[in-house]
Formats: structure tokens, C-alpha cells, sequence
């Protein structure tokens, strides 16, 4: 039950955005066995004002860089996680084309206890 939210700059087209959605539910569906269907995922576009990087870690990041946040159950084992960290990268290299200098992903893990997916109710 992974919640995606992905923030770029402004100005990619539709098709574009699309692919990032379709390929990080893709690697989703890989690397963590998420089931069918389990995309809830959104996608903020920012001004070039408002959006900002840097160079930090030794990454040459570009202005086609996205921010990736992924919420998860806080099962998931350190090696799916690296599993998940590659694919995503091999996949938006693959489409929209993104390079991997400029995925950026982070992992927030959260007890299942602290998610309601519908009903006000909480998740088993």
C-alpha cells in the first residue's frame, strides 16, 4: 500500500508525467510485490523559482530532476528497498527518459496502524 508523491518542475507534457506514474507503479509491482491495482500516487509540478537542487553527494543533478517520496509499511526489509531504489531508477531511464542522477527517492516507513485507506477506518 505505497503513497507516491513525485514534485518536478513545471512543464513536462501529460505523456511525460504519465510515464513517471507508470513506471514507478511498474517498480512498485517488481521490487515490492505490490498488488494490482495499487496506485496512489500524485505528481506536483513547481515553478523554476520554487524548485531547487543541488549538487550535494557527489550527484550532478539536472533541471529534470524529481523528487520521489514513497510512504510504506514499515515491513519492508532493507534489500527490498535497495530493489526498489534501482528499478525505479532503470525504469524512468528507460521512460520518460529521466537520467539516474536525477531520481531522487525517499522512504518513509509508517506502522499499518497509522493508515486509513478508506471508511475512517484503520487498516488491518
Amino acid at each position: 500500500m505505497p503513497l507516491i508523491h513525485v514534485s518536478l518542475r513545471a512543464g513536462k507534457p501529460e505523456a511525460y508525467r504519465e510515464a513517471i506514474l507508470d513506471s514507478l507503479y511498474r517498480a512498485l509491482r517488481e521490487a515490492l510485490n505490490v498488488p494490482e491495482d495499487d496506485q496512489f500516487m500524485t505528481i506536483s509540478e513547481h515553478a523554476p523559482g520554487n524548485f531547487r537542487h543541488g549538487t550535494a553527494y557527489g550527484v550532478q543533478r539536472g533541471d529534470d530532476l524529481v523528487y520521489i517520496t514513497i510512504t510504506v509499511f514499515n515491513t519492508r526489509t532493507p534489500e527490498q528497498k535497495k530493489a526498489l531504489f534501482r528499478r525505479i531508477a532503470d525504469l524512468l531511464g528507460e521512460s520518460p527518459g529521466i537520467r539516474p542522477e536525477d531520481v531522487f527517492v525517499v522512504i518513509a516507513d509508517a506502522p499499518k496502524e497509522n493508515w486509513s485507506v478508506g471508511h475512517g477506518l484503520q487498516f488491518a
